[in-house]
């Protein structure tokens, strides 16, 4: 039972909703007690799972890792309201993936194109490091969001963790498919796999992400998708 009954809003709708968890998610005991604790502290946050966000036709599908605590979970949209939002959308505006303008919220009228986010991992983590158990436990609802995209034939994994659920997702091998920034993997269905560096404030700050190096990821994710057409 929730402490506060959290929030909806009319323009937090998922592209693919059979795909999605209930609000209330109670499958990882250690995540529902952080939600409720937000639910509690910030009653009108989203406080929920964030639904995936984008076009259901999308031949591109971005893979994150999961909400952060100021962005995704403050808002319901992901990638917005932190400091990845920016540098995530403004690489998406830019490489054609999205349409209007990026202001951090979610009546901003940012829409995406032939791309669409979804999270390896719904709700919040503590300290944004959900654990083994959680990654395997969330991965039923990646699955599903994957096979609700029939189109998607390009993937971008945000980081490790989200790099070993793709491949899973995705029927590949870990062992052959290793994690490093722009390293493309071809699943054993033709679908790709390219990975980038999450778009996090810390590999801002110190540099392991440059926009340079994030452009170029989505520079190769729509030159291989105009390839497959």
């Amino acid at each position: 039972m929730s402490l506060t009954s959290p929030p909806t809003h009319p323009l937090i709708v998922s592209p693919v909703p059979d795909s999605e968890p209930p609000h209330d998610c109670a499958l990882c005991p250690r995540l529902v007690a952080h939600r409720e604790t937000c639910r509690a502290a910030f009653p009108k946050w989203w406080n929920a799972p964030v639904p995936a966000f984008g076009d259901r036709d999308a031949r591109i599908a971005i893979i994150g890792l999961a909400p952060g605590m100021q962005g995704a979970n403050r808002t319901g949209r992901p990638f917005t309201g932190d400091r990845s939002g920016p540098l995530m959308f403004q690489t998406l505006l830019k490489s054609g993936l999205a349409e209007g303008a990026y202001e951090g919220r979610v009546n901003d009228g940012l829409t995406l194109k032939d791309a669409i986010i979804v999270n390896a991992v719904k709700c919040l983590p503590p300290e944004n490091k959900p654990t083994p158990e959680e990654v395997r436990t969330c991965r039923a609802f990646l699955t599903r969001a994957v096979d609700a995209l029939p189109h998607a034939r390009i993937f971008v994994a945000l980081g490790q963790i989200a790099h070993q659920s793709a491949v899973k997702v995705l029927g590949g091998k870990l062992p052959k498919a290793r994690f490093a920034h722009l390293a493309e993997h071809r699943m054993p269905d033709g679908r790709v796999l390219i990975d980038s560096y999450h778009c996090s404030r810390y590999n801002q700050n110190t540099g392991r992400l440059t926009p340079e190096m994030f452009e170029a990821v989505f520079a190769r994710a729509t030159a291989l998708r105009d390839q497959m057409s």
